[in-house]
């Protein structure tokens, strides 16, 4: 008998067992589940009502299962799927409305736009590879393959040669990309205004420009950034842009900041000075309402969605930050990554980069930011989708006490909640994985039934 099938029969003998059970099907057979105990309240502040009310000691073990919230589906799958269906939702409400946005912005001019990083040393391509017949390089290695490689094969992404490849500059280029995509928004405003004939300070009285951008790693552990760009009259998404702010104008503003912006670093001894530039390729596509166009609504915020579920394991690289060269050594990835990393440590380890944090951001290779990141005005937020779900499942009745309601005004939450453990048995691990897997079945089937939901990221549903 194996462990795991030792550990199952004392699971099911468990006086607790269905209560558990029902606790992680609540999760969405969560991964690695966060275990608390105590108690919580909310409370109406003007009447003392209490409105809904958590105590774990009725359930097993004295303590509640509650989702682990990780975005990554390497992590955890269930949580990702919900993360990935809250974007969509965030993206797809700044296109079209809805949760609190005004279904005015549908008719805004809108963009998907496309942002590569450059190029760092020639790399292996999937299909038709570099060809031969070329001299070789100043380390003898030859400057072209000449094989056809399938997609996703483990040499795409990886250079020709190692020591041609410019890691400094790739592992730089990631730590200024949060600025560069800063300064190109502003000079994108400048833009504008140019066009318009008014003054950069005078822009904001009769436009706003909103977007939400995710980042991509590349097989060749390079960041892209896919960004979506609205235009708003000054007061935000209920107020139409004036008449002369366009999808073309905009994309006019957009090609001329991408291709002027840069980011010059200083110049560190025995590392010199760089210049950060977005690449050559550039892609901007209109976006239209749904089926008008290959670009439409939901494809673009399902795009989106996808990529924030991914991170730079997908690419080869480790989720998890390491301590130290032997840490980089010993993880189990690529020897480009490894490479990658290794140059953020040794960076990192130089005063003059210290503010790069490179040792502390050497998992991404570099990169510092946000997977999603997103104007103030462009649509609503994670928070308050949270508190939809929530008061949904107060308005369900589904947390137990209370009257169940939900009512305006200000209202008092007492809690005495503290974290007791986390993760799964080898037997819970499994039932888990069982559970999330019908969640997917249940998903397909209920797509297949309606071949009009098909093309749609998840939607975070009120399980």
């Amino acid at each position: 008998m194996s462990w795991t099938e030792r550990d199952l029969l004392r699971l099911v003998a468990d006086p607790g067992f269905e209560g558990w059970l029902a606790q992680i099907r609540a999760t969405g057979g969560c991964e690695h589940p966060v275990y608390v105990a105590g108690r919580k309240s909310v409370v109406d502040g003007a009447t003392g009502e209490v409105l809904s009310h958590v105590d774990t000691a009725g359930e097993p073990g004295g303590r509640l299962a509650l989702r682990c919230g990780n975005r990554r589906s390497v992590v955890c799958e269930p949580c990702a799927y919900r993360h990935a269906g809250d974007t969509y939702q965030v993206v797809r409400a700044g296109l079209a409305g809805g949760k609190g946005v005004s279904a005015g912005v549908g008719g805004h001019p809108r963009l998907f736009v496309t942002l590569t990083a450059p190029g760092f040393g020639p790399v292996h391509r999937a299909g038709r590879c570099h060809g031969l017949g070329r001299a070789s390089c100043e380390h003898g290695r030859p400057r072209g393959c000449g094989q056809t490689h399938r997609d996703g094969a483990g040499v795409v992404g990886t250079p020709l040669c190692g020591r041609c490849y410019d890691y400094t500059a790739h592992v730089l280029w990631h730590a200024h990309a949060g600025e560069l995509w800063s300064r190109t928004m502003r000079a994108v405003r400048r833009q504008l205004a140019a066009l318009a004939g008014i003054s950069r300070s005078g822009l904001g009285d009769v436009l706003r420009v909103s977007f939400a951008k995710v980042a991509e790693y590349q097989k060749r552990g390079a960041v892209h950034v896919h960004a979506v760009l609205r235009l708003d009259g000054p007061q935000g998404p209920e107020d139409d842009p004036p008449g002369w702010a366009t999808e073309t104008v905009l994309a006019a503003a957009v090609r001329t900041a991408v291709g002027a912006m840069k980011v010059s670093t200083p110049y560190v001894p025995g590392v010199g000075e760089f210049t950060v530039r977005w690449g050559r390729q550039l892609d901007i596509h209109p976006i239209r309402a749904v089926s008008a166009s290959p670009v439409d609504e939901n494809a673009v915020a399902a795009y989106v969605a996808k990529y924030t579920s991914k991170s730079v394991s997908d690419s080869g690289g480790t989720d998890f930050r390491v301590g130290s060269l032997a840490d980089i050594r010993a993880r189990r990835v690529s020897g480009h990554v490894r490479a990658l990393m290794a140059a953020c440590w040794r960076l990192g380890g130089i005063p003059e980069l210290a503010g790069l944090r490179l040792r502390h951001w050497a998992h991404t290779l570099g990169y510092r930011g946000h997977v999603l990141t997103k104007s103030r005005r462009y649509s609503t937020t994670y928070k308050e989708l949270r508190e939809e779900r929530r008061a949904f499942v107060v308005d369900a009745g589904k947390e137990g006490g209370g009257s169940g309601e939900v009512r305006g005004g200000a209202v008092a939450v007492v809690s005495d909640i503290r974290y007791v453990t986390a993760g799964h048995s080898l037997a819970e691990r499994e039932l888990a994985r069982g559970i999330a897997l019908d969640a997917v079945t249940n998903r397909a089937a209920a797509r297949d039934a309606d071949p009009c939901a098909g093309g749609r990221a998840g939607r975070p549903g009120h399980e």
